[in-house]
Order: C-alpha cells, then structure tokens, then sequence
C-alpha cells in the first residue's frame, strides 16, 4: 500500500507557475487549490509517496 506524505503551500498568483515547477520538479503532485486569505493569494495542496 502506497503511504502518502502532504504539503500546503502559498500561490502568489504573478508566480503561480513558477512555485508549482518547483514543487513538481521535487515530486510533489499538486492536489487542489483553495481561496487565500487575500485576493492575491491561493493555497496549494500537494502530495507525493512517501519513502
């Protein structure tokens, strides 16, 4: 059975792209993105297996 590891992270909307390369080059899969606490901000969650 896979086991999984999470992770949330801040989307600033002008570096989305960049910050979610980031993230997948580490393996992490992007899951969902959530509203932020502002306009300028989402929340993203990831989750990749854990070793």
């Amino acid at each position: 059975m896979t086991k999984w590891e999470y992770a949330t992270a801040p989307l600033l909307v002008h570096a989305t792209k960049q910050i979610l390369d980031t993230w997948g080059e580490d393996g992490w899969e992007l899951v969902q993105v959530v509203p932020g606490p502002n306009p300028e901000q989402l929340v993203a969650y990831f989750k990749r297996p854990k070793q």
